[in-house]
C-alpha cells in the first residue's frame, strides 16, 4: 500500500514508518521537524518538511497519492495546551481538518488516528474500556477527542474510513526526555548519568505502559481491518511509578536514590486500560511485557 504518515519523523511515527517499510509498504512522511528527527528515517522515504496547518501539504498529497494516511502529527503537550489553547486547537483541530480535506480531495481510502487516554479524565471504573465516560480535563484532551468526531463525519459524508487508536502511556527507544517526555525516557536518562530519580507524590500512582513497537503493530493491523471503530491500545497492566523506578534500576544495574517530591496538580492517581475489544477484532495484543520493553529501551540509550 501507499501510506502517508504525518508526524512520521517523531517518536511513535518513526517506529510506525519502519514497521510499514518492513511490511513492504511504500511510505512518505510529513513532519514540521519541531520534535522530529529526519536522521531516524531511511533515506529512501520522501520527507516533506511542512506543517499540517499549511496549505503546502497539498504538494505531498499531489505527488505521493496515498491510499492511507496515518495521522500522528499533533501538539502533544498538555501543559502547552493550557498555556496556549489557541495554538493547541489550531494544530490539533484545524491541522487535522486540513489533512482530512486533502484526504477528501485526493481520494484517500482511510485515516488511522492516534488518540489519547487524556480524554477519559479520572476513571469511573477500571480497567478503562472504549465505552468509559469521557471527562476531558485539559484543552489537549478536548482537541484530541474533537478530531474523533470529525473522522466520523468525514466517513458519513465522504466515505473515508477511519480507525481511532487510543494509546495508554507509550514508551520505547527514541522518546524525548525533555519537556513532557515520558517518565521511562526521563528515568533512563537520569540512570545513565547516575542521578537520582524524582517521583511526584508517594509513587503509588498507577499507569499502563505500552511498548512503542506494540503500538506500531496495532497501526499495521488497522490498515486492512478495524474500520470505523475506536480501540484501546494498551496492556491492561497496573504498574506503579515506584515499581517502574525499581525495575529500571534493576535492568540497568544501577543503584541510585529514589526521591519523592510534592504531588503534581492535576495528576490522575490510577489509570489502566483494557485491550479486549481490539484483541477480539483482530487478535492484537501486546507482545512486550514491561521488563522486556525496558531492557530494549535501555539498550537504545546506552
Amino acid at each position: 500500500m501507499n501510506i502517508l504518515v504525518t508526524g512520521g519523523a517523531g517518536f511513535i511515527g518513526t517506529h510506525v514508518v519502519n514497521m510499514l517499510l518492513e511490511d513492504g509498504h511504500k511510505v512518505s512522511v510529513i513532519d514540521n521537524m519541531v520534535h522530529g528527527n529526519g536522521s531516524n528515517l531511511p533515506k529512501n522515504v520522501p520527507l516533506y518538511k511542512m506543517d499540517i496547518v499549511d496549505s503546502s501539504i497539498e504538494d505531498a498529497f499531489k505527488i505521493e497519492k496515498p491510499e492511507i494516511v496515518i495521522h500522528n502529527a499533533a501538539q502533544i503537550s498538555v501543559a502547552h495546551s493550557v498555556k496556549d489553547p489557541i495554538y493547541d486547537a489550531k494544530v490539533n483541530v484545524l491541522g487535522s481538518v486540513n489533512i482530512l480535506e486533502m484526504c477528501k480531495k485526493y481520494g484517500v481510502k482511510k485515516v488511522i488516528y492516534p488518540a489519547s487516554a487524556a480524554i477519559f479524565g479520572e476513571p469511573k471504573y477500571l480497567p478503562i474500556d472504549e465505552k468509559h465516560p469521557l471527562d476531558m480535563i485539559s484543552q489537549y484532551g478536548i482537541t484530541k477527542h474533537t478530531v474523533e468526531h470529525y473522522l466520523s463525519v468525514y466517513k458519513e459524508l465522504y466515505g473515508i474510513n477511519y480507525t481511532v487508536l487510543r494509546y495508554s502511556n507509550v514508551y520505547g527507544p527514541g522518546q524525548d526526555s525533555s519537556g513532557e517526555g515520558g517518565v521511562v525516557s526521563i528515568f533512563a536518562e537520569k540512570l545513565l548519568k547516575g542521578e537520582s530519580l524524582c517521583i511526584y507524590g508517594n509513587g503509588e500512582q498507577v499507569r499502563d505502559f505500552v511498548y512503542v513497537k506494540d503500538v506500531a503493530k496495532a497501526n499495521l493491523y488497522a490498515l486492512n481491518s478495524l474500520h470505523n471503530e475506536i480501540y484501546n491500545v494498551c496492556t491492561n497492566t497496573r504498574i506503579t511509578i515506584n515499581h517502574l523506578a525499581e525495575l529500571m534500576c534493576s535492568v540497568q544495574g544501577e543503584k541510585v536514590d529514589i526521591i519523592h517530591i510534592g504531588e503534581r496538580a492535576g495528576d490522575i492517581f490510577e489509570s489502566y486500560m483494557s485491550y479486549d475489544k481490539i484483541n477480539s477484532a483482530c487478535g492484537w495484543k501486546p507482545e512486550y511485557d514491561l521488563k522486556s520493553g525496558i531492557e530494549e529501551t535501555m539498550r537504545s540509550f546506552n
